[in-house]
């Protein structure tokens, strides 16, 4: 008889390769609680992945940051995969928050130029064009990544942020920005996944029971479970 092995692994079980800034981390322990079956993690801080911070190996992308590459690499070996391009060939989808930091866009000095005398900004200013080009220019590493992932046919799924906004932010800018960047990610075919309603508070902001106690800027586990549950009920 011929000797075969019924053996899983994780390339054969895996549901999706996770990717992201500090933001993935609590969609990563929630799948782990869970036993859900997947691959990846976070890779770098919010930050890093705005501008320019990939560059294409035929179908793959190389990222630049040498940590970031080398955490990619290890996630692709465990699916046992040479690449995003081969990924996409077996029908892994990608979960991903690259983009999605929103609290950098908003950084509040960064807008000083655009404000009027009182510190607003004019009517529309937020919901305009050049708004809209400039936080567009600012992600526009991410918004290269997606496209990509999604001209190879990969099913991408985006994760909003947690709606909490840090001192050094605009939360006017934080709210609008992350629009922008939600809307350019359906353009591109990228399902977002969207929990303001469910999490946040009257004034949007981010209720305590999901947020992370130890710093004013994460979701907690219960987040990443509600993230999780939106994920199952998105098909992955």
């Amino acid at each position: 008889m011929t000797p075969y092995s019924t053996t899983t692994t994780l390339a054969d079980t895996a549901r999706f390769l996770l990717l992201g800034d500090s933001h993935a981390g609590p969609v990563g322990r929630a799948a782990k609680a869970a036993g859900f079956p997947f691959a990846g993690g976070p890779v770098g801080a919010g930050r890093d992945f705005h501008a320019d911070f990939f560059d294409l190996r035929g179908g793959d992308v190389v990222f630049r940051g040498e940590e970031t590459e080398e955490l990619y690499r290890g996630f692709l070996g465990e699916l046992e995969a040479s690449g995003i391009d081969a990924l996409a060939e077996r029908g892994v989808p990608l979960v991903c928050t690259f983009g999605f930091s929103a609290h950098f866009v908003a950084t509040t000095a960064n807008w000083d130029v655009y404000r009027l005398a009182d510190g607003g900004f004019a009517p529309g200013f937020l919901t305009g064009k050049l708004f809209d080009e400039l936080v567009r220019a600012t992600v526009r590493g991410a918004l290269a990544f997606y496209a990509h992932a999604r001209g190879l046919g990969m099913r991408v799924v985006s994760v909003m942020p947690p709606q909490r906004v840090p001192g050094m932010s605009d939360p006017v800018v934080f709210g609008a920005a992350q629009d922008v960047m939600r809307r350019a990610l359906i353009e591109l075919g990228v399902d977002v996944v969207d929990l303001r309603e469910r999490v946040t508070d009257r004034e949007g902001r981010q209720r305590p029971e999901f947020s992370e106690a130890t710093d004013g800027i994460h979701g907690n586990l219960a987040f990443g479970r509600l993230i999780l549950r939106e994920l199952l009920d998105l098909g992955l």
